[in-house]
């Protein structure tokens, strides 16, 4: 017999590394995909959710439901999205088979508050974009954090640079009052940081493994990879992209296993100075080896057992195989 598994919403705002994460939580047989919801960040939530719909329908899971969320932040309106990044459209401005089916009532927070209850105590949260649809649902329900299981975040940077100022990464800076609401809850937390997901590359290699794949959907996750390929050539150096959110997708899934992540006090600066967005991690007395603060709930990965990219990869060629 089978091991249950173990449902799992996720939270996004569907770019390129959004839909590696997809991809990734389709593919894996540890987790039941029980719903998706989408924020602004690399495109408007609607948009997001369009790629989303379209994305699963290629995939031919239309099953899993998508709920549009927050289009503005909790304290000020969206700024737009970033088609140098992403693409126009969010997913490398592949033009995808337009899904048939429309995004599920209610908004995201109310469907994230609904699972959480259906699946009281067994639900597993990734959120790869930023927190306002989160701290939505807290408002809603105070009480959600006992219901759910644990959460894995992509965001924040511990010890190295932001991308988005000297100190922000992207996710947190995109609403960082959410962001600080989210991690000062009363669940467990596990943070993705720029510390690791940069540290975790796909080369071309890998892009062309699914372009060959043999299957329309994976095939079309390597297409979209294209234009966030160029992107990162001044930062690596070569054509190859980051490994954001599918390695929060694969540490809650434990697909990949942190090494290290010491559970620390984290606080998000949402004050309107240089650091809004930062993520201070108190990693004092870590120099011996990893320690746990006591009373501390968030998680911080600092490193990981093995690269992602090979894992992904067999994966999502596996799960092609099988779906063919």
């Amino acid at each position: 017999m089978n091991p249950p598994r173990h449902p799992l919403y996720l939270d996004c705002d569907t770019g390129v590394d959004d839909t590696l994460a997809l991809a990734y939580l389709l593919a894996s047989p540890e987790i039941d995909l029980v719903g998706v919801g989408t924020v602004s960040g690399n495109v408007a939530a609607a948009q997001a959710a369009r790629n989303t719909l379209d994305l699963l329908d290629l995939a031919s899971r239309p099953d899993v439901p998508v709920a549009l969320g927050a289009h503005d932040r909790l304290t000020s309106t969206y700024g737009g999205g970033v088609p140098h990044i992403h693409g126009h459209n969010g997913v490398g401005d592949v033009d995808l088979p337009r899904a048939q089916r429309q995004v599920e009532e209610p908004d995201a927070a109310a469907f994230l508050v609904e699972l959480a209850r259906a699946h009281e105590g067994r639900l597993r949260i990734v959120a790869v974009g930023p927190l306002t649809n989160l701290a939505k649902a807290l408002e809603l329900e105070p009480a959600l954090p006992g219901m759910v299981r644990e959460v894995t975040i992509m965001g924040g940077a511990a010890l190295v640079p932001g991308n988005v100022s000297a100190v922000a990464e992207a996710n947190v800076a995109g609403d960082p009052e959410a962001a600080a609401l989210v991690l000062a809850a009363p669940w467990d937390v596990t943070l993705v940081p720029l510390d690791v997901t940069m540290e975790n590359t796909f080369e071309e290699e890998h892009r062309q493994a699914l372009l060959t794949s043999g299957d329309p959907f994976v095939e079309t996750v390597g297409r979209i990879l294209d234009v966030y390929f160029d992107f990162h050539v001044p930062e690596l150096g070569r054509r190859a992209s980051a490994l954001h959110d599918p390695l929060a997708a694969a540490v809650a899934v434990g697909g990949v296993l942190p090494s290290s992540a010491p559970r620390v006090p984290v606080v998000v600066d949402a004050t309107a100075g240089p650091g809004r967005g930062q993520t201070l991690c108190d990693l004092r007395g870590q120099r011996l080896g990893q320690v746990d603060h006591p009373g501390a709930r968030v998680r911080v990965v600092l490193s990981t057992s093995e690269p992602l990219a090979p894992h992904l990869v067999d994966r999502l060629l596996q799960h092609a195989s099988v779906s063919a």
